[in-house]
């Protein structure tokens, strides 16, 4: 028959004594050299609380919301909407012609040709300005307007020829 070898396996850890320290060092290890990379990432830093990046107002900034919620009324956020519609709308589409006085439109600040026109009444400049009139289009072309944003872009164009 064939020789068969057998062979005891053999540990370095002998005693009860030794699975203590080596289990304890092996939770011990891990935890000191994450400590000593934590202080070699950070420098040592050191916190002074009496710095203005710790002051309570440079916190309270730190740790504000992002966003914040601002509730108003209905009428408030109907008329906040209009102007800053009517502004977008004057910038965009109305000084396309009236910054120019293209297609004979009255320029804007142009006091001798908007005179005549305000002598109608706001109501009918209003009117001319939703439906078109000669060579300007209904809303000035910004069809997808609202009523509301192109009234607040006339009442612009009329402040700015008083």
């Amino acid at each position: 028959m064939a020789d068969v070898h057998i062979e005891e396996h053999s540990s370095l850890i002998k005693t009860p004594k030794q699975l203590i320290v080596v289990v304890l060092l092996s939770f011990i290890v891990p935890i000191a050299a994450i400590l000593l990379v934590v202080k070699l990432v950070t420098g040592g830093m050191q916190l002074e609380h009496d710095t203005s990046a710790m002051s309570e107002d440079a916190v309270a900034k730190r740790l504000r919301p992002v966003g914040e919620v601002n509730v108003v009324s209905a009428s408030q956020q109907k008329a906040g909407s209009a102007a800053n519609g009517g502004e977008k709308l004057f910038n965009s589409v109305c000084m396309a012609c009236h910054g120019t006085g293209l297609a004979g439109a009255p320029k804007v600040g142009d006091k001798a040709a908007w005179k005549p026109r305000i002598a109608q009444g706001i109501d009918v400049l209003y009117v001319n300005a939703i439906n078109g009139k000669n060579a300007m289009p209904p809303k000035g072309g910004a069809v997808n307007a609202s009523d509301a944003d192109v009234k607040a872009a006339v009442d612009i164009l009329v402040s700015k020829a008083k």
